[in-house]
C-alpha cells in the first residue's frame, strides 16, 4: 500500500501541464474582454485596440469589439446617431494567430483577424 501511494506521488510530482495549452489559455484570457479601437496608433494595415478601461484621448467615437470566453462576440460600430451600436456574433480560433469572426445579422461576410500582438494593454490585429 505504501509503495503504491509513493508511486502515485512520484508520478504526480513529475507530471507537468502541457505548456502549449497553458500559454494558449493565457492568451485567450488576455483576449476575452472589451477592446476599443485606438485609431491614433494604427500602423498601416495593423489596427490597434486598447482595453475599454484605457484613458483614450478625446475622439468623436470609437469602434470596438468584445470577446467572451464562450465564443460570443460583439462588434461595436458607430451608430447613425453617433452613439455605439453592438452587433452580436461568434468568434472561433482558426490557428494560434487567426480568429474567424461571424456576425449574426449576416450584413457582412465572416472575416478573419490575424493577431499581430497581444498583451494585457494592447491588441494589434490585421483584418484578412
Amino acid at each position: 500500500m505504501l509503495f503504491a501511494l509513493c508511486s502515485v506521488l512520484l508520478l504526480a510530482s513529475t507530471c507537468r501541464p502541457d505548456t502549449a495549452t497553458s500559454v494558449q489559455q493565457q492568451q485567450l484570457n488576455l483576449l476575452t474582454r472589451t477592446w476599443l479601437h485606438a485609431h491614433e496608433e494604427d500602423q498601416g494595415d495593423v489596427l490597434v485596440y486598447r482595453p475599454n478601461t484605457y484613458n483614450f484621448p478625446p475622439s468623436r467615437g470609437r469602434t470596438g469589439m468584445a470577446f467572451d470566453q464562450n465564443g460570443l462576440f460583439t462588434q461595436y460600430d458607430i451608430a447613425p446617431t453617433d452613439g455605439v451600436q453592438g452587433r452580436k456574433g461568434q468568434w472561433m480560433v482558426m490557428d494560434e494567430h487567426t480568429l474567424r469572426i461571424t456576425l449574426d445579422d449576416k450584413q457582412d461576410p465572416a472575416y478573419l483577424l490575424e493577431i499581430v500582438s497581444l498583451d494585457n494593454n494592447l491588441l494589434k490585429v490585421r483584418r484578412k
